[in-house]
Formats: structure tokens, C-alpha cells, sequence
């Protein structure tokens, strides 16, 4: 009944706002993680109630939203950029092997991390690494003011290219803005040129740690995050209060 820490990005680089963590601030993020006793899981896998983790370990899943190119970069020569959100997390993965890179990226397929040119070589990288893809929508466009019709096109159409990707289904979807459409039903499935398009869940864009799928009370369907910043109702002040026993946190059985 303990509460899953959810944790979304934007850009990994300098910047001002909630949206920007430092390189610097990520790698500390990294091993307070892991100094906590977290160990990653993907959002498939929390969804699913299946998480592959040691008894006593704690799920985090963390999450990147909107395709930025500060999340998942190359070299010239095609090597990780080693200052981008994976490159960060494959070197702390290397001294760390408990803690592998298995993050949920929410991306718009048509903008996903920069140059067209090395879309798929990128692509290729995320799942090879056990990353997993997910929906954001194709034009990150606010819900709330799109017909159903609308939406059910920017649903669906980024299901079925995230697949061509070589992405698996089930896949989850992350409201842009955190915006909800007006007909929140639609998330829960819909028929769209004749082909059943369904979501495993359903993630906000802010929150608290977030219920258990053992919860009773769980909804998959408004799944609750917390913004990776260091202000109040930040990634820091929860686990500030977790570490107060304020928060009890999932701990797998």
C-alpha cells in the first residue's frame, strides 16, 4: 500500500524554470536514487504490477517528457553523448549495474531529440538499452480545446508510429500540459479507422508519489508524477518527507 515514486524530466542542461536539471543536478539526482534504495522500473512494468526487483528494493520510475535533444544525444562518431540524460545514466549504470538505464520516454515522433538523420540510430540506442517509448501525442497541443475527434488523431497516430519504432504495446500515454481532454473517457480506449487503440495508463504532469497498483485505490488512468526540481513539492521534498516517515514509500515484497 506504499506510495511509487513517478519522476519527470524535461531537459537535462542549464536553464531557468521547473522544466531544466542541470547535468550536475542529475547526476546527484542518480545516486540519491540509488543511495535511498531505489532501483528503477519502467512504467510498463509498474502499470502491469510487475516490477523485476529484489525484495526490499524501491521502484522509481523515471520518465522524460517531450522529445527534447538534451535527453538522448550522439557523437559524431554514433557513441552516446556522454552529457546527454542516457550517456549521464549509462556511466552511472557502469559502477552501478543494479541500477540499468530503464527510463519511459514521452515523445512526440516527429520532433524526438533533434536531427531527423539520427532518429533511428537513437531509437535503436533507448530500446537496446531497455529504455522503453511512450505517447505524448504527436503536436503537444492542449486537449482540453480539441474536438474527440482530434484527439483520438493525436492518440492514435502516435501509437501506431511508436510502434513502427519498434516499440511494443502496451503503451502508456502522458497528457501534454497536463491537460486533460474534455472527455476524459476517450483515454480509457477508443476505436479509431477501424483499429481498437487502448493505453496501459495514464500519466499527470505534477503530483505526489502515486499509489501502488496493490492499491484498491489506484487509478491507472491519472497517474500522478513528481517534477524533477528542487523547490517545494519537488523530487527533494519528497523524499525529504519520505525520509521523515511523513510518505511511506512501496517496498517490494
Amino acid at each position: 500500500m506504499g506510495r511509487v515514486f513517478v519522476v519527470m524530466y524535461h531537459h537535462i542542461r542549464s536553464g531557468r524554470g521547473d522544466m531544466f536539471r542541470t547535468v550536475k543536478q542529475f547526476r546527484h539526482d542518480l545516486e540519491t536514487y540509488y543511495n535511498y534504495g531505489f532501483r528503477p522500473v519502467l512504467a510498463s512494468e509498474f502499470l502491469s504490477n510487475k516490477m523485476p526487483l529484489p525484495p526490499g528494493a524501491l521502484p522509481i520510475v523515471l520518465t522524460f517528457d517531450d522529445s527534447n535533444p538534451s535527453q538522448v544525444q550522439l557523437k559524431k562518431d554514433g557513441t552516446v553523448d556522454p552529457n546527454c540524460a542516457i550517456g549521464i545514466w549509462m556511466d552511472f549504470a557502469k559502477t552501478h549495474p543494479d541500477f540499468p538505464v530503464h527510463g519511459t520516454f514521452f515523445v512526440m515522433p516527429d520532433v524526438m531529440w533533434g536531427k531527423k538523420k539520427e532518429r533511428a540510430a537513437k531509437v535503436k540506442k533507448v530500446l537496446e538499452l531497455g529504455s522503453e517509448l511512450a505517447n505524448h501525442s504527436m503536436t503537444h497541443p492542449f486537449m482540453r480545446h480539441l474536438s474527440d475527434a482530434r484527439v483520438e488523431k493525436e492518440l492514435a497516430t502516435c501509437n501506431q508510429r511508436l510502434i513502427e519504432m519498434g516499440q511494443k504495446p502496451p503503451i502508456s500515454f502522458a497528457v501534454p500540459y497536463g491537460e486533460f481532454p474534455r472527455h476524459k473517457q476517450i483515454l480509457r480506449g477508443f476505436t479509431y479507422k477501424g483499429k481498437k487503440v487502448t493505453f496501459s495508463g495514464v500519466f499527470r504532469a505534477d503530483g505526489m508519489p502515486t499509489r501502488s497498483p496493490s492499491d484498491p485505490k489506484f487509478n491507472r488512468y491519472d497517474v500522478q508524477r513528481i517534477i524533477a526540481i528542487s523547490n517545494k513539492d519537488g523530487i527533494l521534498y519528497w523524499l525529504r518527507e519520505m525520509k521523515k516517515g511523513i510518505v511511506k514509500p512501496y517496498v517490494q515484497p
